[in-house]
């Protein structure tokens, strides 16, 4: 199977990486307009051809599923091409839906797969939380605090030097891109909202740095986020708790507990798990792992996507009522 990866930078790397090793039969087509990128791709064994555009990559090699990995803005127009050339498509998280109309209704006229990532939506900790709180079947509450320093997210350039320096994709936005949908997944829609923002370091961004959002979902669930790019120590703390039912996550696989018999006791969600040393310990590989697993599942007709286009609209519409919050001001849904 020849697969493009439109990008190859850190996540296009990681998704070559992961494929590859998932099936070695898989020929991977990169594209990057940076010679360096294209050189250091085919060096490292992640790509067997690469092309400056993905015009000379689908002339040459025929590709039978793209994945785009490239930044948020630019994907609504690469994947309208994809599309125009009947290839399905892996994206990652658009943070906008700039062009969602237009490529969903191409992909059902062409008749091809049109996947969103939502790697978060795969971690066996976020399926255990969603689980035990239908089970429970009664009202909780949650308080989660995302905190991460954005001159950490890569060391190796600026951060104002990619997309999260742009307002638009800023990094409290991704950030709640990334959490969203399986918190919406978990607890339903939102149907009640109110934000406040705040600017509280010397980064210089062009966005709030710190948001704390209060969420009513639709299940009666009611939950206070909490996102920030200014925390000195990464870390994605998580509590869920109700008359019957008390949850704790600290974001890796080997810190998630539920509070039974008078204890916090902890849950194995994972009898193992890969993890990249490059990266903090609360990211892991499985999830990304299973997530293209379902990808090329969906393409084979065997599998539904856990994520789509039509679902990304309701975190959108969150993200953009959190943005309407001026600093000091808060904002009500």
């Amino acid at each position: 199977m020849n697969v493009l990866i439109v990008g190859l930078g850190s996540m296009g790397k990681r998704r070559a990486r992961l494929a590859k090793g998932m099936d070695k039969t898989l020929r991977i087509i990169g594209v990057d307009t940076a010679d360096s990128r294209r050189e250091e791709a085919l060096r490292l064994g992640l790509a067997d051809e690469v092309y400056p555009t993905i015009a000379e990559a689908a002339g040459a090699a025929a590709p039978e599923a793209a994945l785009v990995c490239t930044a948020p803005l630019s994907h609504a127009a690469i994947i309208g091409e994809l599309l125009d050339r009947s290839i399905p498509v892996f994206t990652e998280l658009n943070l906008v839906d700039d062009g969602y109309d237009e490529n969903i209704a191409k992909a059902k006229e062409k008749g091809v797969v049109l996947f969103l990532s939502s790697t978060m939506l795969y971690r066996r900790e976020t399926q255990y939380i969603k689980r035990r709180v239908t089970e429970f079947g009664r009202p909780v509450h949650y308080i989660y605090h995302i905190g991460q320093y954005l001159p950490d997210w890569h060391p190796w350039e600026n951060y104002k030097n990619f997309f999260v320096g742009n307002a638009r994709t800023g990094g409290v936005r991704e950030i709640f891109g990334i959490e969203l949908p399986w918190l919406l997944d978990a607890f339903g829609d939102v149907t009640a909202l109110s934000v406040q923002t705040d600017q509280i370091s010397d980064l210089g961004l062009p966005y709030p740095d710190c948001a704390t959002l209060m969420l009513r979902h639709s299940s009666g669930a009611q939950g206070v986020l909490a996102a920030d790019v200014v925390s000195p120590r990464t870390e994605r703390i998580f509590e869920c708790f109700g008359d019957g039912l008390h949850l704790f996550w600290e974001g890796n696989p080997k810190a998630l507990y539920e509070y039974r018999d008078g204890e916090k006791q902890p849950v194995d969600t994972y009898t193992s798990f890969e993890h990249d040393s490059r990266y903090s310990d609360n990211i892991v590989e499985n999830a990304y792992v299973d997530e293209l697993a379902n990808f090329f599942a969906v393409l084979r007709g065997e599998e539904a996507p856990r994520w789509s286009f039509e679902k990304d609209r309701a975190a959108i519409a969150v993200m953009d009522a959190a943005e309407r919050a001026e600093v000091g001001r808060p904002v009500t849904y």
